[in-house]
């Protein structure tokens, strides 16, 4: 069974913005695609160990607004029926 996938991330240090892709269905009868976004600061313990934190301290601030900006552009732009690559029609 494979683990989902985000369909993009924004990492900006250790700061990283994923967002997520859920279809649900519709009355029509077609799936609807919705969007959800997750933040995380991620760390080395004092064992050297990675882990993540849903707290953030003043200098992430910086970090996260930039990088919640770059996944609001993303999500805008596919909302507006541009390609994924971002480039206008």
């Amino acid at each position: 069974m494979s683990k989902e996938q985000p369909v993009k991330k924004f990492k900006v240090g250790g700061i990283q913005v994923a967002i997520w892709e859920n279809r649900v269905a519709s009355q029509g009868g077609q799936d609807d695609v919705l969007h959800s976004v997750t933040i995380e600061r991620r760390y080395r313990d004092e064992q050297g160990n990675w882990r993540s934190a849903s707290s953030f301290r003043t200098g992430d601030l910086p970090k996260l607004l930039f990088a919640l900006t770059k996944a609001y552009e993303y999500l805008a732009l596919e909302e507006d029926g541009q390609d994924k690559g971002g480039e206008a029609q």
